[in-house]
């Protein structure tokens, strides 16, 4: 990737977006926070295929998880849980609480199968690859810095005992990494971790970019990746492939969209769609918040995400390095938005719209692959909305579920159903979807500017092809 000095001007400002760290100590409950009374209804057709019902497990947690995060302009977000499946069909379930990051087993039907693994020191679910032995954890840790800031690492455990813990960031490579947003793959050989930086010395000191690093199954640094790439990155999204670069895609602020940045320098990556960004925050984050990146059987990839959209796009007269863009917003709010790649780093034409109404918010952006030849989004609605500097309050009306195909062709009308999706979905052998989720019904009325309400129970949800 390109080590090009970002300007002075595109400092990312602290304001906007409190560190998870700082929700995940709190346990106590947020008066009127995440909750509402209204009951989402759905409207089929009976002709049309439907998706199949979504069944859930119930998991006793052994710890408080507090289930909300401050985003952008302090928009409640949930917080991240991450749900994988190991080679044997098992699950574990990632999620944070005020003494680490707990990792728990599960059958999988579900089930809790066994004591789950505490990951002392962790600050945040940056990502999960399961194993038939453990797992390995992408997340933050202390460190000592001239921000005193924590440091991305790797942590992977094997029958109950840790076997590694690589720092990704440190004095050497001067960055730190306040927060993540970040993804971790395998692919069977080694680990690609993508992540948030923040520079702390060298040519990107104080600012805010991402870095890709590859690490080996016993721990080791790989060559490949980038130390800096897209600038102001907080929506990442990472695909393992079994040779080559990883296939990623970004959101990069500076010039304002979501990106291809596979194995190239990021400021001439091929423009996925051009979005309005408000200093990182260009509607969600991959993979918590926003998206995932998904591979058909003939190579090509599609991911959602919501979007303001391009009224108009143009660079930024005020940027003398050429890169900086600026972008007039369509619409006020959000739509729900799938874009496909014809392979790893080429885009294949224009982003196809799931959602079309006016003065309605669309948040919480997930794809997933559902059978052979489908895909399913997720999103969840407020009408009514307000917003300011790309962020919306509402009232909430629903977790909808809608199949598409993968030319983004309608396949079944929206379900809306009560299973919330709170961070990543993962695939079972038999083609099933399952996640875990906090069983809370949400509501984006207004900031979260207190403690994060808790839960001691994760719901694990289920819609089988």
């Amino acid at each position: 990737m390109t080590n090009a000095r970002p300007t002075t001007s595109h400092r990312r400002r602290h304001v906007a977006r409190k560190p998870l760290a700082a929700g995940l100590g709190a346990v106590g409950v947020l008066a009127g926070a995440w909750y509402a009374t209204a009951t989402p209804t759905t409207t089929t057709t009976a002709a049309a295929p439907q998706l199949a019902a979504v069944t859930n497990t119930t998991v006793n947690l052994a710890a408080k998880f507090p289930y909300l995060s401050a985003g952008y302009n302090n928009t409640r977000e949930w917080t991240r849980t991450a749900t994988a499946v190991a080679p044997n069909g098992t699950l574990r379930v990632a999620w944070p609480a005020s003494d680490g990051v707990h990792v728990t087993p599960l059958t999988a039907a579900g089930r809790r199968s066994g004591t789950g693994t505490v990951v002392k020191g962790a600050k945040e679910v940056g990502g999960l690859v399961a194993h038939n032995d453990g797992f390995a954890l992408l997340t933050r840790v202390s460190d000592t810095n001239k921000w005193k800031e924590t440091a991305a690492a790797l942590i992977r455990y094997e029958n109950g005992t840790q076997a590694f813990r690589t720092k990704l960031t440190g004095t050497a490579s001067h960055d730190t990494a306040p927060l993540l947003d970040g993804q971790l793959t395998w692919n069977g050989t080694k680990y690609g971790t993508y992540f948030v930086v923040h520079g702390a010395g060298g040519f990107a000191d104080g600012h805010f970019g991402d870095k890709l690093s590859y690490v080996s199954a016993k721990g080791a640094k790989l060559t490949g990746g980038w130390s800096w790439g897209c600038s102001h990155n907080e929506g990442i999204a990472l695909h393992a492939e079994t040779t080559g670069a990883f296939t990623s895609l970004c959101f990069d602020d500076w010039r304002s969209g979501l990106f291809v940045s596979t194995g190239i320098g990021a400021h001439n990556a091929p423009a996925v769609q051009r979005e309005p960004c408000w200093a990182g925050y260009c509607g969600g984050t991959f993979a918590g918040r926003t998206g995932d990146l998904v591979k058909s059987s003939t190579g090509r990839y599609a991911t959602a995400f919501a979007s303001g959209g391009a009224a108009c796009a143009a660079r930024n007269p005020d940027d003398a390095s050429g890169r900086g863009w600026t972008v007039k917003p369509k619409t006020s709010t959000h739509r729900v938005a799938v874009a496909f790649l014809k392979n790893r780093n080429t885009p294949a034409g224009k982003p196809v719209y799931l959602t079309s109404a006016a003065g309605t918010e669309n948040v919480d952006v997930h794809i997933a692959p559902y059978g052979k030849d489908r895909l399913l989004v997720s999103w969840e609605s407020l009408r009514n909305a307000k917003c300011s500097s790309g962020t919306c309050t509402g009232t909430f009306t629903g977790t909808h579920l809608r199949l598409i195909d993968w030319n983004g062709a309608l396949k079944t009308p929206d379900k809306v159903v009560q299973a919330r999706i709170s961070g990543d979905v993962a695939t079972l052998k038999d083609g099933s979807l399952t996640w875990a989720y906090a069983p809370v019904t949400p509501s984006y009325a207004s900031a979260l500017t207190g403690a994060s309400p808790t839960t001691t129970t994760l719901k694990v949800a289920r819609p089988k092809p």
